[in-house]
C-alpha cells in the first residue's frame, strides 16, 4: 500500500474566523483520509481548549517541540508568525496559507511587525490563499502564483430554517454586530455606535471577546462555538460588519444562509459574493453616514430588506459547501509539490537573516524611545522614518 503524505499544518487554537477556515480543510481532508493530516501547536493542546469547533478530536496533533523530530511531507504555514517557525522544522515542500496581506493588521508606527509580516512573501514559500485580491497582490508584488481556494461554508449549520434565539418580528429591525471588541480593524465600538444612532429597534453582538454585556446593546453573545451561531443569525435581520480588512470574511455569506442581509465596507473580500443594491448594502470605507442611511432605509422600506434578503438567499444557493472547498484545498496542496521548492537551508537561512534585523531594528527603536523619555523628545518616528528606507 502506498504510504499517505505527511502533512503538516501549523495553527492556533484560538477562535477565530482565520483559524476556523483552517480547521474546517483540515478536519474534511482528514475525513476523506487521502493525506496523513497533523495539527501542529506550538503548546499543547487539549480537547476543552478547542471547544468552539466540532470534528478535531481525532486529528492528530503535536508541539512544535514534537514535530521538530518527523520528516514531512509538506508543512503549511498559517499566519505570518507560522512562517517564522519553519526553520526549525524538516519538510520536502513548505506552503503558507495565506488568509490576509497581515502587515496592514498593524499601523503604520509598527512599522518593524509589519515589515515582518510582509517578509513572508520573500520566502519562497508556495502560497494557497482565499480571496482574489490576495492572489493578485502577491503576484504584482511578488511575482508569486498563488493559487486560489475560495472558502465554503457550512450548510448544515447555515440555512433558512432551525432554532432561533428569538424569532425575527415584523416591522422590527433587529441589527447584528460581529467581531472582536479590541481589535481595531474589525471597528466593533464604532459599529455599535453607529447603530445606536440609527432606527435599529434592537442591537445583537457576536464576539469571541469575554464580556457578557455592552452598553446600548440588547443581547450579548460571547465565545459561542462555530456550530451554534446560526441560531443567532437566523434571528436578526441584517448583519452591520464594518472591517476596514479583510481577506475574505464570512459572516456576511452565513448570514445570507440564514436569511439575512448585510451591511459593509467596501472591504477587500467582499467583492466575492458580496453585489450593492442586489444582496447586500456596501459603502466606501469610513464613509458612515451612509451606514446609518442604509440601517435607516431597511427600518423604514421592509420591502428593500426582502428584497435584499430574498437576492442574498438565491447567492447562498450558488456558493459551495466545505467539502467542495476541501477538496480544492487538498489539490492545491498535491500540485504545490510539483513546484519549484525552496531547500530548507536556504528557508532557515532567509528566516535567521529576517530575524536578526527585525532584532536588532527592536533594539534601536526601544534605545529611542528610552531617549525620548529620558530628554522629553519626539524623536522617535522622526529616526523611524530613516530605517522604513531600508
Amino acid at each position: 500500500m502506498k504510504q499517505k503524505l505527511k502533512v503538516g499544518v501549523i495553527a492556533s487554537p484560538s477562535l477565530s474566523g482565520g483559524n476556523n477556515v483552517i480547521f474546517e480543510h483540515v478536519s474534511h481532508i482528514h475525513k476523506r483520509g487521502n493525506l496523513d493530516i497533523i495539527l501542529i501547536f506550538e503548546n499543547k493542546v487539549e480537547d476543552k481548549d478547542l471547544f468552539w469547533f466540532e470534528g478535531l478530536q481525532n486529528v492528530k496533533r503535536l508541539t512544535l517541540k514534537e514535530a521538530e523530530k518527523i520528516n514531512f511531507d509538506v508543512l503549511i504555514a498559517t499566519f505570518w508568525r507560522t512562517c517564522y517557525l519553519l526553520k526549525n522544522l524538516n519538510a520536502n515542500s513548505y506552503l503558507y496559507f495565506n488568509q490576509s496581506v497581515e502587515s496592514r493588521f498593524y499601523p503604520d508606527n509598527d512599522f518593524n511587525t509589519k515589515n515582518a509580516a510582509e517578509s513572508t512573501y520573500l520566502l519562497d514559500l508556495n502560497v494557497i490563499t482565499e480571496a482574489s485580491w490576495i492572489q493578485k497582490y502577491v503576484k504584482n508584488n511578488y511575482n508569486i502564483d498563488a493559487k486560489l481556494v475560495l472558502n465554503g461554508i457550512k450548510k448544515e449549520n447555515y440555512s433558512i430554517s432551525g432554532e432561533t434565539h428569538a424569532p425575527r418580528e415584523k416591522g422590527k429591525l433587529r441589527v447584528l454586530i460581529e467581531g472582536n471588541i479590541s481589535s481595531s480593524f474589525k471597528n466593533v465600538p464604532k459599529t455599535i455606535e453607529i447603530c445606536k444612532k440609527s432606527k435599529a429597534d434592537e442591537i445583537w453582538l457576536l464576539t469571541n471577546s469575554p464580556i457578557s454585556q455592552y452598553e446600548g446593546v440588547s443581547r450579548v453573545f460571547s465565545n459561542i462555538p462555530t456550530h451554534e451561531t446560526q441560531k443567532i443569525y437566523r434571528s436578526c435581520d441584517v448583519l452591520v460588519k464594518l472591517s476596514t480588512i479583510e481577506g475574505m470574511f464570512g459572516p456576511p455569506l452565513e448570514m445570507f444562509h440564514c436569511g439575512g442581509t448585510a451591511i459593509t465596507y467596501n472591504v477587500t473580500g467582499h467583492e466575492e459574493y458580496m453585489k450593492h443594491d442586489f444582496n447586500s448594502l456596501i459603502a466606501e470605507m469610513n464613509d458612515d453616514n451612509k451606514i446609518l442611511e442604509y440601517i435607516n432605509l431597511l427600518k423604514d422600506s421592509p420591502e428593500k430588506l426582502e428584497t435584499l434578503k430574498k437576492n442574498a438567499i438565491s447567492t447562498s444557493e450558488q456558493w459551495y459547501n466545505w467539502e467542495d472547498a476541501s477538496l480544492a484545498f487538498e489539490k492545491a496542496i498535491l500540485e504545490s509539490i510539483n513546484n519549484k521548492q525552496t531547500s530548507k537551508q536556504v528557508l532557515q537561512t532567509k528566516i535567521q537573516l529576517f530575524e536578526n534585523w527585525y532584532k536588532n531594528t527592536n533594539e534601536i527603536i526601544n534605545v529611542m524611545k528610552k531617549t525620548e523619555r529620558k530628554l522629553g523628545l519626539k524623536i522617535h518616528y522622526k529616526l523611524a522614518s530613516f530605517f522604513k528606507r531600508f
